[in-house]
């Protein structure tokens, strides 16, 4: 299956709308981490404002250049930032380096209680 597409050939590769990119990026990098369940007909995503279709092959482009480490269980997907995704969505998304995804962000020790 082959189209003509502006003088090359489109391959069944995924468009994704910037503005629905930048809500799932802006997401993984927040939380440090991506759920999606194994549903590629879902009309939306739980957590970002988008298909659940745009979240499983966003995150597939950026597991394919190691951005993302990728784990499967139980008809879900869950991904988790590397440093150099980190660093990649920092750059792509312009934050500035004093913040960290919450996965990073150490908790306040619990006060004491005797």
């Amino acid at each position: 299956y082959q189209r003509r597409v502006h003088g090359d050939f489109y391959r069944g590769k995924m468009l994704i709308p910037k503005k629905q990119r930048q809500s799932i990026y802006e997401a993984l990098f927040r939380d440090g981490v991506m759920v999606a369940k194994k549903d590629f007909n879902a009309p939306k995503h739980t957590e970002v404002e988008t298909r659940n279709l745009f979240v499983i092959k966003a995150m597939q482009s950026l597991k394919s250049r190691g951005l993302v480490v990728e784990k499967f269980a139980w008809r879900h997907f869950y991904w988790y930032l590397t440093d150099d995704g980190i660093n990649y969505l920092r750059e792509y998304l312009h934050i500035p380096a004093e913040v960290v995804p919450n996965t990073l962000q150490r908790q306040a020790p619990r006060p004491r209680t005797t």
